[in-house]
């Protein structure tokens, strides 16, 4: 199974139900900070997905979606929800990928009106092109209920803001088409979600919307004829295949080169080993191709883990002395690796899995700390070698 699950954000609660009905056997996982996510695989797939429900709003999302990513390193992360059609050609019900989102309350005011100074991200390409596919071949239409017209998937851009639009002859509908007229739909959560993506370096991030509304003051009309839902189910439906082909992307790239491959590709590089101190080495070698897999040999004793803990805990403390880390950082990373040393005392399967969560909300904390960061990699490279 694909050790890096995807992560779902949902705003809403039916939004939240419509992915955890695409989930077997959900369980739940508590985050020390209150946030509870609900993790299982996608139904006859090997797929794990990270489920969280992070309210309304640009902020919340971005922050959940900060702390999915620190607590979880995913292959990728998606939005899936609903979202009003700001073009008459986008029918209720359809899918809108984005492609890229607008954060577009920024600007600035001045005497002679309201100057957009608008934030964009785009989604990656190879995210944008397994997606295009799936759309293509319709692959993803097989799980849903048969009604009528097949939804329709559109990418394009998304609209992020902060209100609910509900109106095509308010002031803010026709600033709106004035200054995003490319796009397709309208809501509130993608621009955060999307920033924390970008944050986070590589991170595929998709935002998936079914159309609910028309944004143009018909909202209240199409939430009684029970669009939402429907409109939810058809959103999901999409993420649930986007979700499963990403994971397999991921796992694929991470597989190991063919022998016969391998064996053709010689190395002409000098490597010289830099470690110093209590750092250690777990690779050295020229050009790496393919992956590397650091476990521990049969039967090792757990007590080399031990000794990088502690190795690791000493080079903390000259980090702290000599100012390259603040004191409450220090104090969270001493507090996690009190639980991952408490951890280790016994060799069980749970205990293992507190193990090597403690030591990744380490490399959260100490992520930009390079002299840290190298060492603490081989660690939790030995954590998860524990059998």
């Amino acid at each position: 199974m694909n050790h890096r699950p995807i992560v779902i954000l949902t705003a809403l609660d039916l939004e939240y139900q419509a992915i955890r009905e695409k989930l077997v056997d959900p369980r739940l996982h508590r985050h020390q900070q209150g946030t509870r996510f609900e993790v299982g695989r996608l139904v006859d797939s090997r797929c794990r997905v990270a489920l969280a429900h992070v309210g309304k709003g640009n902020q919340s999302a971005a922050v959940l979606a900060e702390r999915a990513i620190a607590e979880f390193t995913p292959a990728a992360l998606l939005f899936v929800g609903v979202a009003g059609a700001l073009h008459s050609h986008i029918s209720l019900g359809d899918v809108v990928v984005a492609t890229h989102v607008y954060a577009f309350h920024g600007g600035t005011s001045e005497d002679d009106g309201f100057k957009s100074r608008p934030r964009v991200w785009e989604t990656s390409h190879a995210a944008d092109q397994i997606a295009r596919h799936i759309a293509r071949t319709g692959s993803w239409v097989r799980d849903l209920p048969v009604r009528g017209r097949t939804p329709e998937v559109h990418f394009g851009p998304i609209a992020a803001g902060e209100v609910v639009l509900d109106s095509r002859l308010s002031a803010h509908a026709r600033w709106i088409r004035d200054h995003y007229n490319d796009a397709l739909a309208i809501e509130m959560e993608g621009a955060g979600v999307v920033q924390a993506g970008h944050l986070n370096g590589a991170l595929p991030v998709v935002v998936i919307r079914g159309i609910s509304d028309r944004a143009d003051g018909t909202k209240e009309t199409t939430d009684r004829e029970q669009w939402q839902p429907r409109a939810v189910a058809n959103a999901a439906a999409f993420a649930a295949v986007l979700a499963e082909e990403l994971a397999s992307e991921r796992q694929n790239s991470d597989q190991p080169m063919a022998a016969e491959t391998t064996r053709s590709l010689p190395m002409h590089e000098t490597t010289r080993n830099i470690a110093q101190g209590n750092a250690r080495v777990g690779v050295q070698a020229g050009t790496v191709h393919g992956s590397i897999r650091i476990t521990l040999e049969p039967n090792a004793p757990t007590t080399n883990l031990a000794d990088a803990l502690a190795g690791f805990r000493t080079q903390l403390q000259r980090t702290r002395t000599a100012g390259h880390l603040d004191e409450d950082t220090y104090a969270a990373v001493e507090a996690e690796l009190n639980v991952a040393d408490e951890a280790l005392q016994t060799n069980t399967s749970q205990n293992r899995g507190r193990l090597v969560l403690a030591l990744k909300k380490v490399r959260g904390l100490i992520g930009d700390v390079a002299e840290l960061a190298g060492e603490l990699a081989v660690i939790i490279a030995l954590a998860q070698g524990l059998s």
